[in-house]
């Protein structure tokens, strides 16, 4: 468990209103980065990630009006540039609750059922990635420099 504690916020209208107007494929690009390091250091597990081959996926911030469209295919998760065919699973929550849900503050469900995280799309593959993010074992990962141990 992380000796952070993010507290559970919302980031004022005025950041999506310019956050929504800024490139977003940045996002994609880094979001893609961290999963494909994850899934070659074997974080992500492999049967999991066969479930993903060919799916399109959202990960929509809320409070920052900011979005990561990408796609996993052929052993690579790819970002997606631009608005492409509607995805398979979508991924909407605010900077808080993610922060909170990589730091194990909170889990999925408990956020879901506390309508913080909304999953929106192909029900199966929803529950696929929820699965495989639980599988993660975060005190095994490597510590970066700065943060605390155990993981995030």
């Amino acid at each position: 468990m992380s000796r952070w504690n993010l507290p559970d916020f919302r980031l004022p209208p005025l950041v999506a209103a310019v956050g929504c107007r800024l490139p977003q494929w940045p996002h994609a690009v880094a979001l893609c980065g961290a999963l494909n390091v994850a899934a070659r250091m074997g974080v992500l597990p492999a049967d999991s990630l066969c479930v993903l081959e060919g799916r399109n996926f959202l990960v929509a911030v809320e409070d920052t009006g900011t979005e990561a469209r990408f796609r996993y295919g052929g052993g690579l998760f790819r970002p997606l540039f631009g608005r492409t065919a509607a995805p398979d699973l979508v991924f909407r929550a605010t900077l808080s609750a993610y922060g909170r849900l990589l730091l194990r503050q909170e889990d999925p469900d408990t956020l879901f059922f506390g309508r913080q995280l909304v999953v929106e799309g192909d029900t199966e593959l929803g529950l696929v990635v929820k699965n495989m993010l639980d599988a993660v074992d975060w005190p095994a990962l490597p510590r970066l420099p700065g943060l605390p141990r155990g993981g995030l």
